[in-house]
């Protein structure tokens, strides 16, 4: 599984969070309970993901969100009356949260999922505004604004975006579902907004509901199929796996998390008490199965241990160019020490095996290529998950170019994966920038032209029409 990124990578589509660290803040008249459920759900919600930035003060926003239409700030949200939300009223604060309108009637990009968050409960909402306006330590430093390019900077196009496509709808319990089923449910469509990143996007980057959760491209990484599926999703894994997963980020033999799941799996899920995390689990393994081709055969238990090291013997460097053998010399010059030569990972399993493993067995190759790019940097309960980018650092000596890291993916799909569409480097610009690029702003200003066009022709006309002297 994986939730969103710092793409994040929803065209419209990126404002909320994760967890953070208690603060000392808090209002002598506030209720402890309500601050303790106001943080809980905010940690559930994973509000810190997008609104804390890195290395700076919890909730303080700042955090730079690549978008398939441009960058998207993260606003301040800490309880501060000049920079953050000290001013909302509950209700405005509501309003925020439920249908991505802020204070000054202005509104939200659907960032901070408000399109999930609206199936959230009056008695969650008000814990969360307790939480926020007395549990978060105020912040008075303003964030940047947002400057999306026109039109998708005028933020008045998101009332009509917002008729089409947001659910006004509290969460109804199924009376014919168990109380654990429900909460698993609340959950996964509200607080852990799953549907958000793994469910497919429209061409007006609307949430495709007869393909939920069959995964989505979520900026440079992708949101693989998580429906019951045994061989598009995770029909195959239990509910004691799913829990396990969620709770690490470690399924050994089978998947691990990283990019924007990992943060979710550090900051969030694995804070969640076990009673919740067994009732997403519960919800998660009912959700109707769906089958896309790309993903015929499991990607869990595609591959087998290999090495084709002999190859390599007495060759010069021209040699091994002129053999296109510069995949096999880049993994032993920096993955096979880590992943043993043969991809069987580490014994202790702190390095994952390659082959079995849900990144080299997909279809898509984006996790693969984003995995090299950016690394991996997981913190549980369990410790540190590390693996250093390959391509993150622009003065790194160590640094990949794009035709070496598509190389080096094409040779580990091809030795421990599943034979997919190679990879170009041109694949690896796109993940190295963080994701594709909309033509929405495009298709928007050339149908906004168009429309201006047929309004002056129509008013050039009208206004011949009435100037045309009558015939005597």
């Amino acid at each position: 599984m994986m939730k969103r990124s710092h793409n994040i990578a929803l065209p419209l589509m990126l404002l909320a969070g994760s967890f953070f660290t208690a603060s000392s803040y808090a209002a002598d008249n506030t209720d402890s309970d309500v601050l303790a459920r106001g943080k809980y759900i905010a940690t559930a919600s994973d509000c810190a993901a997008c609104h804390t930035n890195k290395g700076s003060k919890d909730f303080a926003g700042g955090l730079k969100i690549i978008s398939p239409v441009g960058t998207i700030i993260a606003s301040n949200i800490t309880p501060s009356k000049t920079a953050g939300i000290g001013d909302y009223t509950e209700q405005q604060f509501a309003d925020a949260v439920r249908k991505g309108i802020r204070r000054d009637g202005a509104n939200l990009y659907p960032a901070m999922p408000y399109t999930a968050y609206s199936v959230m409960t009056d008695e969650d909402i008000h814990a969360l505004y307790e939480y926020f306006m007395h549990g978060v330590t105020p912040v008075d430093v303003k964030a940047p604004e947002t400057a999306l390019p026109f039109p998708m900077n005028i933020r008045m196009s998101m009332k009509a975006w917002n008729l089409l496509f947001l659910n006004n709808q509290p969460f109804t319990a199924e009376q014919s579902q168990s109380a654990e089923w429900n909460r698993g449910k609340y959950l996964v469509d509200g607080a852990a907004h799953c549907s958000t990143c793994h469910t497919p996007r429209g061409p007006l980057m609307e949430e495709e509901g007869s393909k939920a959760l069959s995964g989505g491209l979520v900026g440079a990484w992708y949101a693989p199929n998580i429906t019951s599926d045994a061989e598009s999703g995770i029909g195959t894994w239990s509910k004691a796996d799913l829990v396990q997963y969620l709770r690490s980020g470690n399924l050994p033999g089978k998947a691990q998390a990283a990019g924007s799941m990992g943060e979710a799996v550090e900051h969030s899920f694995q804070h969640l008490s076990d009673a919740d995390l067994n009732a997403i689990a519960t919800y998660i393994k009912t959700v109707p199965a769906v089958s896309t081709p790309e993903n015929k055969g499991s990607r869990f238990n595609q591959g087998t241990p290999g090495t084709t090291l002999g190859k390599l013997r007495g060759l010069s460097q021209a040699d091994i160019t002129a053999k296109n053998l510069e995949g096999l010399g880049l993994f032993q010059g920096n993955c096979a020490s880590c992943h043993e030569p043969l991809g069987e990972g580490s014994k202790d399993k702190y390095y994952p095996s390659l082959f079995n493993n849900s990144v080299t067995g997909a279809a898509n190759s984006n996790n693969l290529i984003a995995t090299i790019l950016n690394g991996v940097n997981r913190t549980t309960k369990d410790g540190q998950v590390f693996m250093p980018g390959f391509g993150d650092h622009p003065n790194d000596i160590n640094n990949l170019t794009n035709e070496q890291v598509a190389q080096l993916a094409n040779y580990v799909i091809t030795t421990y994966g599943k034979t997919a569409k190679p990879v170009t480097p041109e694949d690896v610009a796109i993940v190295r920038q963080g994701g594709p690029v909309s033509n929405l702003v495009t298709l928007a200003r050339v149908g906004m032209g168009v429309g201006a066009a047929v309004v002056v022709i129509f008013l050039l006309w009208l206004f011949a029409r009435r100037t045309k002297k009558p015939r005597a």
